[in-house]
């Protein structure tokens, strides 16, 4: 197993070494990948340790008696363990699922079943007049889910705009949220603009509207330090494949109170007490939500990499891709037909290393085709974020986003590329 990074100050040479796939040429170029918000790329460290676990521990957690399943039972309470730390939370606080839209579903639908569930749940029971505040600036994955809720329930799902500059109407969401609102939903940053969101200021209003508070932290888990009790949140969710660790794995963080409140939503084997015939009893959260089988080697794997983001230390992460998001949006800013969605030259304004952005005259996939051929990979398309495309008036983006790896070089590579794409298609002078 590689070493775990060691690295102070951040020396991304020695970073790189631990991605075998940055070595991979694409189109005869070196490749350069700008597509880490999409799904981020593998140390060795994360690599190495879903492979030893399945070479020499691997057996089926929390079933057998014998020493292999009971360490790989260790092993995978371990990494639980290993990831809350990373949260600034406890091992019961954190659920296992599949990724994070499995999490936001997993809460959006025990909230729906909350009116059946008896006393316990019943405070977190949505009924018509009910009202569920996303914004305007939601991916999919933390939107549709509560569109369904609010369809099954009668609730009402209403959403905080989006200024000009990407950042929420503040003065809207302190109208919007009040006494009817049960559940306040919203994403940590933006997995379009990249702005970090005033989550403080949000929790605030929802508690007190004594509203239920869901934070998608996709795209800050990766990139921020995080402390998730002390920012309040009651729910929070991300996945394991957009923070260097497997596919297959996400987290949905709660307190423990509405954890052990909240009913069950899958039911099977591994989450019970007691069963009859008739009926069966439930383990205590977060068991209870981890019906079946377990993903355990994708959980050592998502360890091993909230580890090896630990080990770089997040604050040095964060303060390198301030500085390559500045690079990336002051490069493009001066290229002739690029419009930023949600630029603003605001220094209060707090962002990860994620730029998207529309080429005048040239679609987005078209732009992305110039960069693919180059050995440059960003994502073309709405990014499961329709709703947030449509308030900037256009249908897709381009976006670049950056990692741990990514090196100012690659940046310039990329804004090279990006300033030929309109004169390869004769569009402006």
């Amino acid at each position: 197993m590689s070493s775990l990074a060691e690295t102070t100050p951040f020396d991304v040479r020695a970073v790189r070494a631990d991605f075998p796939i940055l070595a991979e040429s694409v189109n005869r170029a070196p490749l350069v990948y700008l597509d880490s918000a999409a799904t981020s790329q593998k140390p060795y460290f994360v690599l190495d340790a879903e492979r030893m676990f399945l070479e020499h521990a691997n057996a089926a957690v929390h079933r057998g008696a014998h020493t292999l399943a009971a360490e790989a039972t260790d092993t995978f309470e371990d990494a639980r363990a290993d990831v809350a730390r990373f949260v600034g939370a406890a091992a019961e606080n954190i659920v296992w699922t599949s990724g994070a839209t499995a999490a936001l579903n997993l809460v959006a639908y025990s909230i729906g079943n909350a009116s059946v569930a008896g006393a316990a749940a019943s405070p977190y029971a949505l009924r018509p007049g009910d009202e569920i505040v996303v914004t305007e600036a939601e991916h999919h994955a933390n939107l549709i889910p509560w569109q369904q809720l609010a369809a099954r329930t009668g609730a009402t799902l209403r959403h905080i705009p989006v200024h000009d500059d990407g950042t929420l109407d503040l003065d809207a969401a302190a109208e919007l949220i009040g006494e009817r609102t049960r559940v306040v939903a919203f994403s940590h940053v933006s997995n379009v603009l990249g702005i970090v969101n005033p989550v403080e200021r949000l929790v605030a209003l929802a508690k007190d509207a004594g509203a239920l508070t869901v934070l998608d932290a996709c795209q800050s888990a990766p990139h921020l330090a995080l402390d998730l009790p002390a920012l309040g949140v009651d729910l929070a969710a991300f996945s394991g494949h957009k923070m260097l660790g497997p596919y297959g794995i996400g987290v949905l963080y709660g307190r423990s109170e509405v954890l052990e409140a909240l009913p069950v939503v899958l039911t099977g084997g591994s989450m019970v007490t007691t069963v009859t015939l008739e009926t069966a009893e439930f383990l205590p959260a977060p068991q209870k939500f981890e019906a079946g089988t377990q993903p355990v080697s994708q959980a050592v794997g998502l360890a091993a990499a909230a580890q090896y983001l630990a080990g770089l230390g997040m604050d040095a992460v964060h303060e390198r891709e301030r500085m390559l998001e500045r690079r990336l949006r002051d490069g493009l800013r001066a290229i002739d037909g690029i419009r930023l969605l949600g630029d603003t030259s605001d220094p209060a304004i707090e962002r990860v290393g994620l730029c998207a952005f529309d080429v005048d005259g040239v679609h987005a996939h078209d732009v992305g085709q110039v960069l693919d051929a180059r050995g440059i990979a960003v994502r073309v398309g709405h990014h499961c974020a329709q709703p947030l495309h449509r308030r900037f008036g256009i249908t897709a983006s381009v976006r670049a986003s950056t990692s741990v790896f990514t090196t100012e070089a690659e940046i310039d590579t990329f804004l090279d590329a990006v300033s030929g794409v309109r004169s390869f298609f004769g569009v402006g002078a």
